[in-house]
């Protein structure tokens, strides 16, 4: 097997930025049914009459745009509104002139930078209504990173403005049979960047992401063996967790201290937990069904999972303790449930039913126990995975032929392709 060193680009950037002034605390609280925060993003202003410094206005400006809209935290205004006020002067701002076209935040962008230099991205935020500075960045990167610089200041906006965990520097690793073997791939939350992972003949499948992005434990078929592994991303070395048996679904749990994981090296498919480091494994449930599918619950408390204890052979939802005690089961229609994710927020539970052979997702509430169907089509919609801000889930799906995929809100609006080469599955959304 080919070890490569995998350097993850938002690592690039740290040390490159700095506050341009003490930054003030301004959190808005987000709820469903609240409005959109009224944003204002003009053209970014190029300083100098550098080429180079007016593409990287325009590549950034437009990656910033789409990030934020995406969030669903912030609405947009029309660029055409900027025609009813005065030009902006990044030295003086008119808040009486912004807050006439219903902004309610303000975004301004610099960049400097002479052909052959890295550039200079400035961000400030400025709060219309009442009329002070909020905060501002500043990075210096190369052309390879503008995407990334991107990413990174819409993070920085969303932390300042809402305190909710970001997502624009996420990564998304899968499983893709593109250059003619199932092997690892990851890319960006946005489906940009996509970058092969894993060099070999063998098959791989399931990874998982440790909370701190530097391990994917995965299955790989060495042997006609289905092992578990861990690859560590930063010295591009793998390490064995279990061999004995058919060994898959790993999930670490979001403390970052243990991994759990299914595997029938007892005869049987039983859930199991070690360490994080592959170490000390345990088994955790004693059944003659099928148990798999575990997801852990953000507390790091509890377990979802898979089983057909019930003795119908219809796999339901259940929900056991850390060490595998008070199972309770959760689902009682359907003949058919599996991989069930646990929302970030705690407070719902992604998974895939079949009913009537389509493969659909759904969404259980386990605050009033009400599920919502997320998909609707003839498809096969398979392995859901949320972002680590709980807003959306990322999914594998034949909607277009081939198997590819698909980013999703938590209430089924703003479907978006993320994929088109070969055929792309398993997906896992980083912390």
């Amino acid at each position: 097997m080919k070890h490569i060193h995998i350097a993850i680009p938002a690592l690039l950037l740290i040390g490159l930025f700095s506050p341009l002034f003490s930054q003030q605390e301004v959190y808005i609280t987000l709820k469903e049914g609240v409005p959109a925060i009224s944003l204002a993003l003009p053209p970014f202003i190029a300083r100098g009459p550098s080429v180079k410094a007016r593409d990287a206005a325009a590549v950034i400006h437009q990656v910033l745009s789409t990030d934020l809209s995406y969030s669903r935290i912030f609405s947009l205004l029309p660029r055409k509104y900027y025609d009813y006020i005065r030009p902006l002067d990044p030295d003086n701002i008119f808040f009486k002139d912004w807050e006439s076209i219903q902004a309610h935040i303000l975004f301004v962008g610099e960049i400097t930078g002479n052909e052959g230099e890295d550039i200079v991205f400035e961000g400030k935020l400025y709060d219309i209504k009442g009329a002070r500075f909020i905060s501002g960045k500043r990075y210096q990167v190369p052309e390879s990173l503008f995407r990334m610089a991107a990413h990174r200041m819409a993070d920085e906006i969303v932390k300042t403005l809402s305190g909710e965990k970001p997502i624009f520097t996420s990564k998304i690793v899968f499983i893709s049979d593109r250059d003619g073997n199932d092997e690892l791939y990851m890319m960006d939350y946005d489906g940009q960047g996509q970058t092969r992972l894993t060099f070999n003949a063998l098959r791989d499948y399931m990874p998982g992401w440790s909370p701190d992005g530097k391990t994917i434990a995965y299955t790989s078929y060495k042997n006609l063996n289905a092992g578990l592994y861990l690859l560590n991303l930063e010295a591009g070395k793998i390490a064995a967790v279990s061999t004995r048996g058919t060994n898959f679904s790993p999930c670490f749990s979001p403390d970052g201290k243990r991994l759990a994981f299914c595997s029938t090296m007892d005869g049987n498919t039983e859930i199991y937990v070690a360490d994080s480091d592959g170490k000390n494994i345990r088994r955790l449930t004693f059944n003659d069904a099928i148990d798999a599918s575990p997801s852990w619950s953000p507390t790091s408390r509890e377990i979802a999972f898979i089983s057909d204890r019930s003795g119908l052979g219809q796999p339901q939802l259940y929900i056991m303790d850390a060490e595998g005690s008070n199972v309770r089961r959760i689902s009682f229609g359907g003949s058919y449930h599996d991989a069930p994710a646990w929302s970030p927020t705690g407070d719902r539970i992604v998974y895939v039913s079949r009913v009537e052979n389509i493969f659909d997702l759904y969404v259980l509430n386990l605050r009033n126990n009400q599920i919502i169907k997320l998909t609707e089509s003839n498809a096969r919609n398979e392995s859901p995975s949320w972002s680590p801000d709980g807003r959306h889930i990322v999914f594998s799906s034949n909607l277009s032929g081939s198997l590819q995929l698909y980013a999703i809100d938590y209430d089924g609006a703003n479907l978006r392709r993320l994929t088109s080469q070969g055929n792309n599955k398993l997906p896992d959304w980083s912390n």
